[in-house]
């Protein structure tokens, strides 16, 4: 059974105000491209071709000016409103009727993820779809995020939301894998004190349960959180120096949909064509060309 994805773009973005009063902040470029198409990206990475965004109404059809149905890139893109931010766990149940009785994924519209070997991490995890699976990424100081605290043996015993003092350096992106009946778990959550279904208590459960498996992610993988202005100029100079350095972009949905082969050559350099002349325009053609 194919896994399907959702991406949350959802929220306010007040860390990133005054840019985000009238921009959603998923369409703000991470120096080249939007920030949607790392989360996006991601995905495609996973060989997930179903996927469903969610976001504030006002900003549907800004996505669907950039992105449309996804027919262009050999998948099938939907849209679902999140007008209030109620928490992460929530596009579990907004997202109900587009998963049905699939397997899911769900990644945060302002992570970024890049590394050797990416793809076939995230393939592997994807491939078990009757498993539920986190990540597990090293951070000096993980304070104000979720940490996984692991055991001795390096089995995760205990998921700990914004701790007060350091309990595990191993913090939780946000990228989640689960089987099937996800959103009937999320149905189950009661909101917290800030009136918010937490993904935390979700993912919590499923430990509890002994249902969740957490993938620690190695020092060949980035993870950043562009959600503040210092994040997001760090993730976007991150992007800046190594694709100039190889020449190569980082997730580039173009470049991904054609190695998967989700579309052709021809596609691929009507795609170029299309975004003009330009940088990004003249990388799609000479991928073309390279393969």
């Amino acid at each position: 059974m194919s896994r399907k994805g959702i991406i949350l773009a959802g929220g306010r973005g007040t860390r990133l105000w005054p840019s985000t009063i009238s921009v959603n902040k998923q369409l703000i470029p991470v120096y080249d491209k939007p920030m949607i198409y790392y989360p996006l990206s991601v995905l495609l990475l996973a060989k997930i071709h179903e996927i469903l965004i969610i976001s504030q109404s006002n900003f549907i059809s800004s996505f669907q000016q950039l992105l449309g149905n996804g027919k262009e890139l050999g998948i099938n893109i939907q849209y679902a409103v999140q007008d209030q931010p109620k928490g992460i766990a929530e596009a579990l149940i907004i997202g109900e009727d587009f998963i049905k009785n699939s397997p899911s994924a769900l990644i945060l519209g302002d992570n970024i993820f890049h590394g050797n070997d990416l793809s076939h991490e995230l393939q592997e995890v994807s491939k078990k779809t009757t498993k539920n699976t986190i990540f597990g990424y090293h951070l000096d100081d993980p304070s104000g995020m979720g940490v996984v605290i692991m055991n001795d043996d390096g089995r995760p015993i205990n998921i700990v939301e914004k701790p007060k003092k350091l309990v595990s350096n191993w913090t939780v992106p946000g990228l989640y894998f689960y089987a099937q009946g996800i959103s009937e778990i999320a149905h189950r959550l009661k909101p917290s004190k800030r009136r918010e279904l937490e993904i935390t208590d979700l993912n919590k459960g499923l430990l509890q349960q002994n249902n969740l498996e957490v993938k620690l992610l190695g020092r060949g993988i980035a993870w950043l959180d562009s959600g503040t202005n210092d994040l997001l100029l760090e993730a976007s100079e991150f992007v800046r120096v190594i694709e100039k350095r190889t020449g190569l972009k980082i997730c580039c949905p173009e470049e991904i949909a054609y190695k998967n082969g989700f579309i052709d050559t021809t596609q691929l350099i009507k795609l170029a064509k299309k975004a003009g002349d330009n940088p990004y325009a003249n990388y799609l053609l000479k991928v073309s060309e390279r393969d």
